[in-house]
């Protein structure tokens, strides 16, 4: 009996995100649905705001049905809203809507799932409209004829699908009613088949448009880039230039004025960039998980996105790497003047250096004039001293001759002079400093 206790489940200190990121990974289920299905999705852009808004705006309408509201932080719920289901998720810069309805059709596209809905709550939803789709899966087959009505006669886009369990059509394009078109055709597909190629199906076209969101930025970007560029050339021009005079302060202003406009243009298209590349990996992988095989004679959509929508990523590519370059250009731009002053500096250095030394040699010439002065001045006074010495001596009845005396007195005075200014100099050079 002991053996078949339970044991003890130990007592850990969890991390305060644990349960949430583990429940991270079965946020948005897959719904399981299966034909007939009639789908309506709107993806709708908020930038971050009005989540409040929002959850009001998404409890009226379920109030109006009895469902129970999201709760607060919530970013995904489905709700069956009688003859309607309503699937909401929440992303970082957008919200999207998807209303499901399971009754039998004829006409795909006419009625739709959006009629279910009521038409005011529709045109109240809080922020821009992005992406809307209607999406339909049947069984039945249709001619070519049949298919080319459905679409308004334009060019299909298509393939089959999960190892040929399903078709998809579309023709990616907006329709009278300002929502594109997508057709499934239901081969041999499951319940959970259905609803992972259904949420596939739309998502690619949600991150199509989010990402295209930057296509426009990148244009823009791309013509300040070349306008920064052209500006900053005429500097490195100038820089390199001898013959043309130059003004270091102008340039330096002018330089510093180019590489503020290139960091504010990063600060404003970086996040939109960065959010395209993103977006387009995620097209391709949803793309890559419809596991698409030709039909004869039709593109398929992963044809379609590599000759419509990967130009306009390649271009939004080009725009952030020319961006990249463009700071590090300027930064060079900005060593090589500051190589410029520096050298314009030392030169200046150097001819001071030169100047000072020219003048510490004319100040030690001075010194060796002054200090012979010195030496003669002294010695004559001090040489008068020894005449007035020697005239007091005779005077005094001694036997001196004053003039001889004197003379006598020369080369012993001259030379102690000499000596005392010598040593007084050395003196100096060697305590000066205390």
């Amino acid at each position: 009996m002991a053996d078949t206790m339970p044991a003890r489940v130990p007592a850990l200190t969890e991390h305060p995100g644990r349960r949430a990121l583990a429940g991270e990974v079965h946020a948005r289920p897959y719904e399981q649905v299966s034909a007939p299905l009639r789908a309506s999705h709107l993806a709708v852009l908020h930038d971050g705001d009005d989540a409040a808004r929002e959850r009001s705006h998404l409890a009226e309408l379920l109030a109006s049905h009895g469902a129970e509201p999201p709760g607060e932080g919530a970013t995904y719920f489905s709700r069956e809203l009688g003859a309607l289901r309503l699937r909401w998720e929440r992303h970082t810069e957008f919200s999207s809507y998807t209303f499901l309805r399971f009754d039998a059709f004829d006409q795909p596209f006419s009625p739709t799932a959006l009629d279910l809905v009521p038409v005011d709550w529709v045109e109240r939803l809080p922020g821009q409209l992005m992406t809307a789709v209607h999406l339909a899966v049947e069984g039945r087959v249709r001619g070519s004829d049949d298919m080319a009505a459905l679409f308004d006669g334009n060019p299909l886009v298509g393939s089959t699908v999960l190892g040929g369990a399903g078709e998809a059509w579309t023709d990616f394009r907006l329709h009278a009613d300002g929502f594109g078109r997508v057709l499934v055709r239901d081969r041999s597909l499951t319940r959970g088949q259905t609803g992972r190629m259904l949420q596939r199906l739309l998502e690619i076209e949600t991150y199509r448009m989010m990402a295209l969101l930057a296509f426009p930025v990148a244009r823009h970007a791309n013509a300040e880039v070349a306008r920064i560029e052209r500006a900053l050339a005429d500097i490195v021009t100038e820089l390199a230039d001898p013959e043309v005079e130059q003004n270091d302060r102008d340039l330096l202003d002018r330089l510093t004025g180019l590489a503020a406009q290139a960091e504010r243009l990063d600060a404003d298209t970086s996040f939109r960039l960065t959010a395209a590349r993103a977006y387009h990996a995620i097209v391709g992988q949803r793309i890559a998980e419809l596991r698409e095989d030709r039909i004869s004679g039709v593109q398929t959509i992963e044809e379609f996105m590599d000759r419509r929508l990967t130009p306009a990523m390649k271009t939004c590519e080009s725009a952030a790497e020319r961006q990249a370059m463009l700071g590090r250009r300027a930064a060079r731009a900005g060593d090589l003047l500051r190589t410029r002053v520096d050298i314009a500096l030392e030169e200046k250095n150097r001819d001071l250096l030169k100047s000072m030394d020219r003048r510490a040699h004319m100040q030690l010439r001075l010194q060796e004039t002054v200090e012979g002065l010195s030496v003669v001045a002294i010695s004559y006074y001090l040489l008068g001293l020894v005449l007035y010495a020697a005239k007091g001596a005779k005077a005094a009845g001694l036997l001196v001759d004053p003039d001889i005396a004197a003379l006598a007195a020369i080369p012993i005075v001259v030379g102690g002079v000499m000596l005392g200014v010598r040593r007084l100099r050395r003196v100096l050079g060697h305590g000066g400093g205390e």
